[in-house]
């Protein structure tokens, strides 16, 4: 028996008395009690806020990436003891990996997406704006970490998951979390989070976990707070319309009940592979984590004729399916998380009867490998059979969180597409089919009131994610009924805890601001030129003025013949009339190859190679006889992290190519992004 602790405000605690006694789904024995009864919630948001949240800040985006790689590295050597609690809650091996490996692998994800923010505390976004004709006033937007905490408030399902795939993208933002998992599951929160405390890896109140009820959480949120719930529609409802959530406009993001649907495309008849692929993909969906998944199939929607087909392949691969104790190899489907859970789907089962039938499992008669059904939590799959969906509608309201799913028909397209969006919005809808005409109609009918479309067939099979595994770099949450909600989603995800916020002023002003060079911005002469400085001492806004260089003919002849580009405007004088041009125009390749020989400094130095080009763009015709020269400025450093201790230290500068001619004007524009050899080479 193990009291289950909060670790609140750098300590673990207990919380008063028990309001929650936990049990082995498997055996039914009790593994502990745990409680959350007189926390200091608002002390807890203030520990945030003042000790985590101002460590966060001051970390560049960079750091903040290589914390969240360091945790991830950290916990895969430490997960064997995670699998083993995992079982606990009714998790097979396969379970148990979805919930701790893909909970890790988001931390992974989001350290990556480091490199798509700058080496700042904080993000620019977009590209300046212009406000004024003479350019001496901008615009910009940045967006810097919210001074709140987040506060996640979990289901059952996925204890390891919910939590890490939710911290990842606010501890990268800069916010720190008070997580809040399932008071039944808790105690796999519980064992990863002290390894977390313990490995130091985070800084002191970055996370704080409660365990128990968690009653008065989310009681002292405010405006730059936000708080992310996932569980029943009921309940997040209540919790978004708390008064002072709605008047401090509190960031609310909820992932709700899902009425998920599978369609089979109509060209997926049997002895396809395709329609093999649909039954497989049924079966898992029912059977990993017993159903317990927000994303799990729950409307199986099929052509009419091929209903009996479905039906009986279904049937008899489910058959294969053992259902038992995690630990005996033979099992596929362990249990379900706790008693109460196997209540509640019989309830709701009770319901989905009264309109329609189970053509396979059976409450009672099922039998359990190396466990006592009536000890532990378990529970045969249940298939449905609904046999008139437009009508008989309670598929389409009640969702069992088990292993249950009903089978319907439809008559075609369109009508499928209409029994998918009855679920009145859900968080996935999948469709197999290698009919990319039936995909894309689905795809543009059906997304509106889906968060993601899942094509499958047999050209992705092998490779595809499924049905049932968001993706950490894709929008996770659906419209409607599934919440209204947005998680996850790379980059997109990491913005919701970043407030943007316009900037106006002078370009010079707005350079240093966000560390990118700013059209109109200052530009000193760099001395010495640039590609004799290292990373550290290039300065954004440093700019190199080259010679100049007059275009000749021999100068567009030559190109032509080196290049092989003969386009009738740079060779054929002859055939100009009716164009632009008002003679023979300089290839504008010429014109960027030109302005690098005029920009390169050619000896060697701490330039190690150029690294490609962005956003190149000629403006304005080069005749014969145009003088061009070239403004190379610096326009943004962007660092990068030694691979290994043999790796040399670099950064990559981009530089921005200012091509014009001997009227002032533009005649091209370029950046080009170069790699440069640091001074330090320590890290």
């Amino acid at each position: 028996m193990t009291t289950y602790q909060n670790y609140v405000k750098g300590e673990w605690i207990s919380g008063e008395g028990v309001e929650t006694e936990l049990f082995n789904a498997i055996t039914g024995e009790q593994i502990g009690t745990c409680s959350s009864a007189g926390l200091d919630y608002a002390g807890m948001i203030d520990y945030a806020k003042d000790k985590g949240g101002r460590a966060l800040r001051k970390m560049t985006f960079t750091q903040r990436g290589l914390m969240l790689k360091e945790l991830a590295m950290f916990l895969l050597k430490n997960k064997k003891r995670y699998y083993e609690v995992s079982s606990w809650t009714g998790a097979t091996r396969v379970d148990s990996w979805i919930d701790i490996e893909g909970g890790i692998g988001n931390l992974f994800a989001n350290a990556s997406l480091r490199r798509q923010f700058p080496d700042l505390p904080y993000h620019v976004d977009g590209s300046a704006v212009p406000l004024s004709k003479g350019g001496s006033f901008i615009g910009h937007h940045i967006m810097v970490p919210k001074h709140g905490v987040a506060i996640h408030i979990n289901a059952f399902n996925f204890p390891i998951w919910g939590m890490l795939e939710k911290i990842a993208v606010n501890l990268l933002a800069g916010v720190p979390a008070i997580v809040k998992p399932s008071e039944f599951t808790c105690y796999l929160t519980e064992v990863m989070v002290r390894d977390i405390i313990d490995s130091k890896i985070l800084p002191e109140g970055a996370l704080q976990l409660v365990c128990g009820l968690g009653r008065g959480v989310v009681d002292h949120v405010g405006t730059s707070d936000t708080v992310t719930f996932t569980g029943s529609a009921a309940t997040g409802r209540k919790l978004k319309s708390l008064p002072h959530i709605v008047e401090n406009s509190v960031s609310f993001n909820m992932e709700a009940d899902s009425l998920n649907a599978a369609v089979l495309g109509k060209d997926a008849v049997p002895g396809t592979k395709d329609f093999d692929i649909f039954i497989k993909e049924i079966q898992k969906e029912i059977t990993i984590k017993a159903g317990q998944k927000c994303t799990a199939v729950r409307r199986i929607i099929v052509p009419e004729d091929l209903v009996g087909d479905v039906q009986n392949a279904l049937a008899a691969r489910l058959d294969k399916n053992v259902v038992g104790d995690p630990n005996d190899p033979t099992v596929r489907m362990g249990s379900l998380a706790t008693k109460l859970q196997v209540e509640r789907v019989k309830a709701n089962i009770e319901i989905l009867q009264q309109e329609q039938s189970i053509v396979y499992g059976d409450l009672e008669d099922f039998n359990v490998v190396g466990a006592d059904k009536n000890k532990g939590a378990f529970m045969s799959p249940i298939v449905f059979l609904n046999d008139d969906p437009h009508n008989k509608t309670s598929v389409h309201d009640v969702e069992c969180f088990g292993p249950v799913s009903t089978i319907m028909p439809y008559k075609d397209l369109e009508d499928a597409v209409k029994l998918a969006n009855m679920g009145k919005g859900s968080l996935v809808s999948s469709i197999i089919t290698s009919d990319d005409q039936i995909a894309t109609e689905f795809a543009v009918e059906a997304a509106h009131m889906h968060g993601r479309i899942h094509i499958l067939n047999e050209r992705c099979a092998a490779e595809s994610t499924g049905h049932g595994s968001p993706m950490p770099l894709l929008t996770h949450g659906g419209p409607g009924r599934a919440g209204g909600g947005e998680e996850m989603g790379g980059v997109r995800g990491v913005k919701h805890y970043l407030q943007r916020t316009a900037i106006q002023g002078h370009p010079q002003t707005i350079t240093t601001i966000t560390q990118q060079f700013q059209v109109g911005a200052d530009q000193p002469e760099a001395m010495p030129h640039v590609f004799r400085q290292h990373f550290e001492e290039l300065k954004v806004g440093d700019t190199v003025f080259t010679h100049k260089h007059t275009v000749t003919e021999a100068d567009i002849v030559n190109f032509a013949n080196v290049s092989g580009d003969n386009f009738y405007a740079h060779v054929d004088a002859t055939s100009l009339e009716g164009t632009m041009f008002e003679q023979r125009v300089a290839h504008g390749y010429f014109v960027l190859s030109k302005a690098a020989g005029l920009f390169v400094d050619p000896k060697k130095g701490p330039v190690l190679l150029n690294y490609g080009i962005d956003e190149c763009r000629f403006t304005k015709p080069v005749y014969i006889g145009t003088t061009m020269g070239v403004r190379f400025t610096v326009k943004e450093k962007i660092d990068q992290e030694k691979k290994n201790d043999a790796d040399v230290a670099k950064g990559i500068v981009k530089f921005l190519v200012d091509m014009y001619d001997e009227t002032g004007d533009t005649i091209g524009v370029a950046t080009i992004l170069t790699m440069v050899k640091k001074l330090d080479q320590s890290k």
